[in-house]
């Protein structure tokens, strides 16, 4: 959480950070967040943090609408843990990501999101605050790898918005799946 505040500082970009205490459940989720918690999630920032940049973040203690958040135009990138709702709804939303698997499947959604469709950046396991801050330029502004995820971030969000249309493939197999169970059909 520390170096993760540092990076998304040294960074420069602009960041809304819905900020969650850290888990008592011990080593294996160190890297996780309990929304239950009662400690003050900013407490565990670096000192200081919350002061230097109050002009370029916005800081939420424990919760906030995701989706509704990724849905704002002004958002620029989303670090995700890589779990599969929070992958769809940056997805649909046309949000590049950086990509933070914390345990579980989430490991391997990171890759099937950077080398398999193109549409984030991972963060090493390192996570060194020059390393986020670099990630967190590149998705935001970025001229090179950046520039690509977005454009492949784009294609993905017309191609959800098409499918998701009355008359788009989502529908049509949704139709179709009603008219085999309601007719009876065997196939």
């Amino acid at each position: 959480m520390h170096e993760l505040a540092l990076g998304l500082e040294l960074s420069g970009q602009r960041f809304l950070w819905v900020v969650r205490s850290p888990s008592d459940e011990g080593a294996l989720h160190a890297n996780y967040y309990d929304a239950e918690s009662k400690k003050d999630p900013l407490a565990y920032l670096p000192e200081g943090f919350v002061e230097r940049t109050k002009d370029v973040g916005l800081l939420v203690p424990s919760w906030a609408p995701q989706a509704k958040g990724l849905a704002q135009e002004a958002t620029g990138g989303f670090l995700v843990d890589c779990g599969w709702n929070s992958v769809l709804e940056s997805l649909v939303h046309g949000v590049p990501m950086v990509a933070w698997p914390l345990y579980a499947e989430q490991g391997q959604n990171a890759v099937m999101l950077t080398e398999g469709a193109g549409v984030a950046i991972r963060v090493s396991m390192n996570k060194k605050k020059e390393e986020i801050a670099a990630v967190v330029r590149e998705i935001m502004a970025g001229q090179g790898e950046g520039a690509e995820v977005r454009a492949k971030v784009a294609a993905l969000h017309k191609a959800a918005t098409e499918a998701l249309l009355e008359e788009g493939a989502t529908m049509t197999a949704l139709d179709e799946v009603v008219h085999k169970w309601t007719c009876h059909e065997d196939n």
